[in-house]
């Protein structure tokens, strides 16, 4: 049995990447594709210089092997530190021969751009006017700053009653709220929420489970929370580029890919545990809350749930809660509950793992805090903002495995079909039945 991974990337505060880790694999050469290697015999503190040093770390177990992403440059960088570096895997898998690059807001085989997405949102809405409803929640950065960009926006899916979806924590009925790619070149996680959205809307009435869901829950979604990010990376057409935080670039000189701040480090619930490098994969940013997608995303949490917990850490919330959070990440095959700042458990560890394991008994993947699943400590997250500020059930599902044509950030479009999104749909589809009294 393989021992857990670590992803030391996120674990250590200084990490930076080199700047030729993320370049298109255009070259005739092929020097300059990314690829996975696998380096045995590392210890902790050999890996975190690694990190420290520019390495693009993604995984370290407890038996010394560590993962690195980066061109066969990076391999002799390996080599002439005295590592010995295998080759794993691809990173960008094979693309579809049917499938055409950047067609019809498309890219890299079928994955959707942030303006396709928005238009989705809005068809579905037109088509379903009983059932959907959209809403403008906020700005990208770049939008905020006369660089183009993009709204933000939400969809909520419902046999629509008056009263319904409405932007006021004080709703009739509970409430499920999901979300995708607030880590960019997660792509599958935006897959799956289109689909879900798809899912309800025209099952509605023909599916037993969903009709039962609409007429008795709200079903929000906010597909692409970091559009500008998920921007950079469909810039890259075939050969996506793999940038995980926002856009924003007026912190630090940083170049390719690691411009911006780790949106997911950069919540104002416990915030200020990552990194404090601007071009650290896990920025976490100035200041708490200080990018305007997150303030976008809190904005939009706090208008839709009620607040139901203490605010004190031990302060639990009451076993008539409701409402539940899904934040979708690739990759791990993990559903994570909170906390992820600290190795402490919330005081409602034991009604969220045992959800945790029903959603699991779809998806089959492993449930536990980020320390017991990934192995690092995370602070800043969504599920953590989620449930500490206002109590609901909160989740991270890691999708997907680590390597093969449907594992990492950038799984082949054809794995949504085949296997990412079904299990996924019955593992979603059981938290948002239970939203109602997810403690009880």
């Amino acid at each position: 049995m393989r021992s857990k991974k670590i992803k030391v990337s996120l674990l250590a505060v200084t990490a930076l990447t080199l700047s030729g880790l993320t370049a298109s694999p255009a070259a005739a050469d092929g020097a300059s594709e990314p690829l996975i290697w696998e380096v045995p015999d590392v210890s902790v503190s050999q890996a975190i210089k690694l990190t420290d040093a520019g390495f693009d770390v993604i995984d370290y177990e407890d038996d010394g092997e560590l993962t690195v992403v980066g061109d066969r440059r990076v391999a002799k960088k390996l080599r002439d530190r005295g590592f010995e570096p295998r080759y794993v895997d691809t990173v960008y898998k094979d693309v579809e021969p049917s499938a055409k690059a950047d067609a019809f807001g498309t890219y890299y085989g079928g994955y959707k751009t942030p303006d396709l997405h928005l238009k989705h949102l809005d068809d579905v809405a037109a088509a379903k006017p009983n059932l959907a409803q959209v809403y403008d929640i906020g700005n990208s950065w770049r939008k905020t700053v006369g660089q183009g960009g993009h709204d933000i926006k939400a969809i909520c899916l419902t046999n629509r009653q008056p009263g319904d979806c409405q932007l006021s924590p004080n709703s009739t009925k509970p409430r499920i709220s999901i979300i995708s790619q607030i880590h960019a070149r997660e792509i599958a996680t935006g897959e799956i929420t289109w689909r879900w959205i798809d899912y309800l809307a025209n099952g509605y009435g023909s599916n037993a489970k969903v009709t039962q869901l609409l007429n008795s829950t709200e079903v929000w979604v906010v597909p692409i929370v970091n559009p500008d990010g998920v921007d950079i990376v469909a810039s890259g057409g075939n050969s996506p580029r793999l940038q995980r935080k926002n856009a924003n670039n007026t912190y630090g000189s940083c170049s390719g890919t690691q411009r911006g701040v780790d949106l997911n480090r950069n919540h104002t619930h416990k915030w200020g545990g990552a990194s404090s490098q601007p071009c650290a994969e896990t920025y976490q940013g100035p200041r708490r809350g200080s990018e305007p997608e997150i303030a976008a995303i809190e904005g939009f949490f706090a208008k839709i749930h009620p607040d139901q917990r203490g605010p004190g850490d031990t302060d639990p919330a009451p076993a008539n809660t409701r409402d539940v959070m899904i934040s979708l990440h690739s990759y791990g095959n993990y559903i994570i509950v909170p906390w992820g700042y600290t190795t402490t458990r919330p005081p409602n560890d034991s009604a969220l793992r045992s959800l945790g394991q029903r959603m699991a008994a779809s998806n089959g993947y492993r449930v536990g805090n980020a320390a017991g699943t990934v192995g690092y400590l995370a602070s800043g997250t969504t599920d953590d903002f989620t449930y500490g500020a206002f109590g609901i059930a909160s989740f991270t599902y890691e999708v997907g495995g680590g390597s093969g044509q449907c594992g990492g950030f950038l799984p082949a479009y054809s794995c949504l079909d085949s296997s990412l999104w079904p299990i996924n749909r019955d593992a979603i589809m059981t938290g948002a039945l239970d939203a109602a009294s997810p403690y009880s």
